[in-house]
């Protein structure tokens, strides 16, 4: 099966091969170290900082190791309820540890018996493809079958579960708990737990409280150097005859405080102009991003309140807000008293327009945010 060589080096979405992917060389050495020699790793970052990426990253770098292992990659954002989670896990993990399709879905036959796999066969690879329909009441039991399969397996399996604290908002209780049992049984697999929301995920794995507690090693991600990202930028514009300037490229770093997507998105409209990029191409390019998401904003804050409306243009129109019930915020754009300030922040937060970081309250999307500065308030 051949690859598809990207036309644009600057990657906004999926991982291609490593010299596509930009630094990030000790977070990979790190997860590499840690699975290799069988720590479990717990992965923390803002929501488009690239952890996906630096995930298949490693797990490429992993392959090129050790050749013959499994290395599965499982988003469970949009999971609402264990069954929901049960069917992406077992639909992820069946099938995808035997080489030979026959003794593949044999396998699976032979541990899964709470619900009927459905095989259909990849065209491209010949391999089955499993989905699994999973009656109430009977999650648990298939997920316990799922991890037997794993248990079984003779080779060495690496799992990467994404957004992984959306287990705690499941409604079913002691899934954590569940989860943890029967993952500490597994000598031949390794899992990696990345998460976005920092403060839950630290809470899920280093609070004596909780079943994760001191389970795995914890990689927390920040931005990836400047002058590492501009010498990986440079290189590939100076490979279509462009010249990228210091200058520009620290403009577009700067605005944008070292975020990875935001910067890959620039990144990639720039290259796609074919011209030297320089400030007014920067702003064309950010003018042409926001615009297209407009009718999205829009209906976005149609969702919300107008308290929270007010508050979250006035978090763009800051930039950063170190002290949200700060008197002189308040009163500078007109909101209303402390409390409602604080329903509010409740509701942004929880709906991730809305972030805290360590300098304080910012817009999540830096698009959404630049596009709030132009509105009236």
């Amino acid at each position: 099966m051949t690859t598809i060589k990207p036309n644009n080096p600057f990657l906004i979405a999926g991982y291609y091969v490593p010299a596509y992917f930009c630094d990030r060389e000790q977070e990979t050495e790190q997860i590499i170290n840690a699975l290799y020699n069988g720590r479990n790793l717990t992965l923390v970052a803002p929501r488009r900082m690239g952890k996906t990426g630096l995930i298949k990253h490693a797990f490429y770098k992993l392959h090129e190791q050790q050749s013959d292992i499994i290395t599965l990659y499982l988003d469970i954002y949009s999971m609402q309820n264990l069954n929901e989670f049960v069917q992406a896990f077992g639909s992820t993990v069946l099938g995808s540890l035997d080489s030979v399709p026959q003794k593949a879905m044999a396998r699976i036959s032979q541990f899964i018996k709470s619900c009927r796999p459905v095989f259909t066969l990849d065209e491209l690879s010949g391999m089955p493809e499993v989905s699994i329909d999973i009656a109430p009441e009977k999650e648990m039991a298939t997920l316990k079958e799922i991890f037997n399969y794993l248990q079984s397996s003779e080779k060495r399996c690496y799992i990467a579960i994404d957004e992984f604290q959306q287990i705690t908002e499941y409604p079913e209780k002691g899934v954590e708990a569940l989860l943890r049992s029967y993952i500490q049984s597994l000598p031949n697999v390794h899992f990696i737990f990345a998460g976005s929301k920092q403060h839950v995920m630290q809470e899920m794995f280093l609070s004596a409280k909780r079943p994760f507690y001191q389970s795995t090693q914890t990689i927390v991600i920040g931005c990836i150097n400047k002058e590492s990202y501009y010498n990986f930028a440079f290189s590939w514009f100076k490979k279509q005859h462009l010249t990228l300037s210091k200058d520009t490229f620290s403009g577009i770093y700067d605005e944008f405080e070292g975020h990875t997507w935001y910067i890959q998105a620039l990144l990639n409209r720039l290259y796609g102009y074919a011209e030297n990029p320089d400030q007014e191409k920067v702003a064309r390019a950010i003018r042409e991003i926001v615009e297209e998401n407009e009718y999205g904003y829009q209906n976005l804050l149609a969702a919300y309140t107008s308290g929270a409306i007010r508050l979250v243009k006035a978090i763009a129109k800051e930039r950063v807000v170190p002290e949200i019930n700060a008197g002189a915020f308040i009163s500078k754009y007109r909101l209303k008293a402390a409390s409602s300030v604080n329903t509010a922040l409740r509701t942004l937060t929880k709906m991730e327009m809305v972030y805290r970081t360590e300098n304080g309250y910012i817009v999540y999307d830096r698009f959404f945010a630049i596009w709030l500065r132009q509105q009236p308030y």
